[in-house]
């Protein structure tokens, strides 16, 4: 019989990464579970029309920007149609919007970018606004991940950066689970950000994709707990962290969230003793920025205590932020079930 797995132990709390502005550069690429993601891959519902429809205009935006076929030389090239420099798939969890994105970046010839906007809003505030537009100026395509709009600065430098590439020619794809003009709402009230907000979504073509979230077709699904954690997480094999979940969401605070993706650099798996609901909503926003970052580089969760769906209150579910935090509960639904 093979040796039983023996895991490399280590803690997420020891960790203080750093990361500079060249390292986020080299990142902005699809997460490698999407590395071979394609229109041809990308399988719609066929109960829902909308995906098929997504397909078809990816494909189109997609060879917006390609050069056209070459014509007789004497005879003139028709003027191209007005296209708008920006497509934005909204829809709910798991419908497949990053696979169109990623199958979307990996189709574009030319230089090109790929992250989510956290990391984007890390690039700025590592190398300012100035450097991260110059890094970014004349790439052909630009995708945002999850666009999201949770502090009022970063709204407004994201509609001027993707403002003024938009202008200088490049293209711009995004996703989210709210509409552009929907953005904001039970958070802010300023009417001016609200017009920043319609301002940025009037250079967006908007399809809404609907379907039911792929990683939770059974109604039922819940994250996974074990009794041991400790044991499991010794069994998995690989590099794994092993810490007290308070200890982590401790931890979290102290480590800027642009880092998180250093935080879990070469694990294979993550293990979590007495989860817990959280009663902080600034606790439970940086477990969802960490989460996004787990699930990204795909990595296990094992946890003992309360399943990790259940980690947000009620009242967290009902307020601003419900679709960042039932987003967080799909993902660590995947990533217990690894």
């Amino acid at each position: 019989m093979p040796p039983e797995s023996v895991s490399t132990l280590v803690s997420l709390t020891d960790r203080t990464p750093t990361i500079t502005g060249a390292e986020i550069v080299t990142q902005l690429v699809p997460p490698r579970q999407f590395a071979e993601a394609s229109l041809e891959n990308y399988r719609p519902d066929p109960d829902f029309a909308s995906q098929a429809e997504a397909v078809a205009a990816v494909t189109a935006f997609g060879g917006a920007g390609a050069d056209a076929p070459r014509r007789g030389l004497f005879r003139k090239k028709p003027a191209a149609p007005a296209v708008r420099p920006g497509l934005y798939l909204d829809g709910g969890f798991g419908v497949g919007k990053t696979h169109l994105l990623a199958a979307l970046w990996n189709r574009t010839p030319g230089r090109r970018y790929f992250g989510t906007f956290i990391e984007y809003t890390a690039l700025v505030g590592a190398v300012g606004y100035a450097g991260a537009a110059a890094q970014l100026k004349g790439a052909a395509l630009v995708c945002i991940d999850e666009f999201e709009l949770d502090d009022p600065g970063d709204t407004m430098m994201m509609t001027r950066l993707l403002g003024d590439l938009a202008d200088d020619g490049t293209r711009i794809a995004a996703t989210s689970n709210t509409p552009p003009n929907a953005l904001g709402e039970g958070r802010f009230a300023a009417a001016d950000f609200l017009r920043e907000i319609q301002g940025l979504s009037d250079k967006f073509l908007t399809l809404r994709i609907d379907g039911n979230d792929y990683r939770r077709r059974e109604v039922e699904a819940r994250a996974h707990v074990v009794d041991d954690v400790d044991a499991a997480a010794a069994s998995l094999g690989g590099t794994v962290s092993l810490d007290d979940f308070d200890g982590v969401v401790a931890h979290l605070a102290t480590v800027h969230p642009s880092k998180y993706v250093k935080l879990v650099d070469d694990l294979d798996a993550v293990g979590l003793r007495d989860v817990h609901v959280l009663t902080s909503q600034v606790d439970a926003l940086r477990l969802v920025a960490f989460v996004d970052r787990l699930y990204d580089a795909q990595i296990r969760v094992v946890a003992s205590g309360t399943p990790l769906d259940q980690v947000f209150s009620d009242e967290m579910l009902a307020g601003g932020y419900r679709k960042k935090y039932l987003r967080a509960v799909s993902r660590l639904v995947a990533l217990t079930s690894l």
